[in-house]
């Protein structure tokens, strides 16, 4: 019974030791960038506001475009074009690190910022160009 208390006392221990701990991620989100993200808007900051509309490159009666974002760091972009939404995927690379993105796709390398990472949202913002592109999953 005597080591049944001194273990539970350990534990309760490693429990507060553990939620005392700094929760401080240094403001980078800790949801996994996995996955399959259709392309919602597009936009960039006008005048120190943000401004999106929703995304022309989505072709009228077809599934929205999306970027596919895989565990290999594969990343596939899904392109539907034409009057029988054909499907055009082109893959690439991608590499995540802390709040950055780094894509390469068809020889193109773009780098952005990560504004939003949630279970139901990415919005990047190009570090050169400025344009603010969200997906939604």
């Amino acid at each position: 019974m005597k080591s049944k208390a001194i273990l539970l006392g350990l534990l309760s221990i490693g429990f507060f030791a553990t939620s005392c701990s700094s929760d401080d991620n240094n403001g980078e989100t800790i949801v996994p960038i996995q996955g399959k993200y259709n392309l919602r808007q597009t936009g960039s900051i006008v005048g120190g506001q943000e401004v999106l509309i929703d995304a022309v490159a989505n072709q009228a009666g077809c599934p929205g475009d999306y970027l596919d974002l895989r565990l290999s760091n594969a990343a596939v972009y899904g392109d539907y074009n034409g009057s029988e939404c054909a499907l055009t995927e082109t893959t690439g690379t991608y590499v995540r690190s802390h709040n950055d993105l780094t894509l390469t796709i068809n020889g193109v390398t773009t780098t952005s910022d990560i504004m939003n990472l949630t279970n139901k949202e990415l919005k990047i913002k190009d570090k050169v160009s400025g344009a603010i592109t969200v997906y939604s999953r």
